[in-house]
């Protein structure tokens, strides 16, 4: 059962990664009122991908327990 809600929270994630992905790629004007161009759309897509590396990596450390209790 613990296997599956893995499974599960690794789908929300990817979900949630999709989502942002896409709003951060067509947004015309970010927060502050500036105008995004490709450089910034990449940097911001950047800092997106390396937070979600760092939950990954979590996910999988979680993944290598979950598999020792079974």
């Amino acid at each position: 059962m613990k296997l599956k809600m893995w499974w599960l929270s690794n789908l929300v994630w990817l979900l949630i990664f999709g989502v942002l992905s896409f709003i951060l790629l067509t947004r015309r004007i970010d927060g502050s009122g500036t105008v995004q161009t490709p450089k910034t759309r990449l940097v911001s897509l950047s800092v997106l991908a390396v937070f979600f590396i760092i939950v990954l990596v979590i996910q999988l450390v979680i993944l290598i327990f979950v598999k020792r209790k079974n």
